[in-house]
């Protein structure tokens, strides 16, 4: 069966990171069928929907290659559907009026000591169409000042079946009569996701634990409708990464990383931290996922192949950002060098200023195993586009002044052997020999010459590649500041 599956949030914020994993969990599930991705856009609280999130989920969902094939769909454009779900409901008697305001139900929560449940042992000592009549009822309904509830039953056991946790039980004391659609005529999230999961055919709905919860009350819709639910699964938590609960945006502020796929208010993004779509959708997928082998990297499409729903773990996963740089990592050195040129503008220009298409091309391949972010890019082609504007003076210290100089001269007599790096690297461990001098205070002086710190690419590689002169010119520049 081609399953169809939706990513229903709402916009009440920016996307964090655990709802971009639910929505690649809908993806994955969707497409592994050869069925269908769906967005849809849960907007019927007005007063909480914040400008510009939207736009910002549309965004991560698209810079994260997770195409939907239909929507966004818009609940605020469906209260007709609603409204006439709820009228079936009233006419069926599975559903009521409730008119109780604040002050009337907080006096009934007191009196129950902390206990209250507006359901079939309170409602009707309370304001609704079971305890009043019908003309006052009527009356109070034009008036316009009510709430409609669903019809929880007396003392029923309901069973549900999550797929992640499999078959859970319920009594029906345990449940409210919970409201489903507002004073202001709009359906809470209770009724707008049961209508519109059953209108669009939905077959597996996706969604974060919190949800577990209210899983009854909507198999009870369900029921009270006659529609056969759909399959449900309820994914665990992303936890911060000492695992003492869920992953916040302070939380991944202290620990140093984005929570947003992408930038919201000046928080920076994983993608503005340099994090290819790629490696953060594979570790997503890995982040709550287990397969059935050691497996690091996937591509979305090789994801979409091996994925199973029988992996989706049950408990929560700690937010490793380590492991996830290390995830993109592998996903980066296995990109071409015209994907990386293209992550950095300004390197990318400047590199093919000054080198040939081709030799542009060995130098990212000479990086690229020690990339992690696109960040680094310019970091690492630095020593190619011109001399170091710091050095690493502690180097010159533990070497001593006087060692380092006498390489360096050395190294400036031996220019004729600066086009073959090889005769170089034979010459001066030949010189290493004869003076005494360890051949890795040498290869540290001449590094530190032409990167200006002891970390880099292959050092005669890099000689090769910025050629005699510019080598000489680094050589001499640093020993003129010794």
């Amino acid at each position: 069966m081609k399953e169809r599956a939706r990513f229903a949030p709402s916009p009440t914020g920016p996307l964090h990171i655990g709802g971009v994993r639910t929505a690649l969990f809908n993806y994955l599930i969707a497409k592994k069928s050869g069925g269908s991705f769906i967005l849809r856009i849960e907007d019927t609280d007005s007063k909480r929907t914040v400008e510009g999130a939207e736009k910002h989920i549309i965004d991560s969902l698209e810079w994260l290659g997770l195409n939907f094939d239909e929507g966004p769909v818009k609940q605020s454009e469906r209260k007709s559907l609603y409204k006439k779900s709820v009228s079936s409901l009233i006419e069926k008697g599975l559903a009521y009026y409730a008119f109780d305001t604040a002050d009337e139900l907080e006096k009934a929560r007191k009196a129950s000591g902390g206990n209250f449940k507006y359901n079939f042992t309170t409602r009707k000592s309370l304001a609704n169409s079971f305890s009043l009549g019908e003309e006052e009822t009527k009356r109070r309904v034009k008036a316009g000042r009510f709430v409609v509830r669903m019809t929880v039953p007396e003392n029923k056991t309901i069973n549900v079946v999550d797929q992640v946790r499999g078959g859970l039980s319920f009594n029906s004391e345990e449940l409210e009569d919970k409201i489903i659609l507002k004073s202001d005529g709009m359906p809470t999230y209770h009724l707008a996701n049961v209508v519109d999961d059953n209108h669009m055919n939905i077959t597996s709905v996706i969604r974060g634990e919190e949800w577990l919860s209210s899983l009854p009350s909507h198999v009870l819709l369900y029921e009270h409708f006659g529609w056969t639910p759909p399959k449900f699964y309820h994914l665990p938590l992303i936890l911060k990464s000492s695992g003492a609960g869920k992953l916040s945006k302070r939380d991944a502020e202290e620990q140093g990383h984005p929570v947003f796929a992408v930038t919201w208010e000046g928080s920076m993004g994983f993608k503005e931290a340099g994090v290819s779509p790629e490696g953060l959708v594979n570790y997503l997928a890995l982040l709550g996922w287990s397969n059935s082998s050691d497996r690091e990297k996937y591509s979305l499409e090789e994801l979409v192949k091996d994925f199973n729903d029988g992996g989706i773990n049950k408990s929560g996963a700690r937010f490793d950002y380590k492991k996830a740089l290390w995830i993109n990592h592998l996903h980066m050195k296995d990109f071409s060098a015209e994907k990386l040129l293209s992550l950095s503008d300004e390197s990318s220009t400047r590199l093919k200023e000054k080198y040939t298409l081709e030799q542009s091309e060995e130098i990212i391949d000479l990086i690229k195993e020690r990339l992690n972010t696109a960040l680094d890019i310019n970091k690492e082609l630095k020593v190619f586009l011109g001399q170091p504007k710091e050095y690493d003076l502690a180097v010159i210290k533990k070497i001593t002044r006087e060692v380092v100089f006498d390489i360096l001269n050395f190294c400036k007599l031996s220019k004729p052997l600066m086009s073959d790096p090889k005769a170089l690297k034979e010459k001066l461990m030949g010189f290493a020999s004869k003076n005494g001098i360890s051949f890795g205070n040498i290869m540290k002086s001449l590094r530190l010459c032409l990167v200006g710190s002891l970390t880099g690419p292959d050092l005669f590689k890099i000689i090769k590649i910025i050629g005699p002169e510019e080598t000489l010119n680094r050589i001499e520049s640093l020993t003129n500041k010794i």
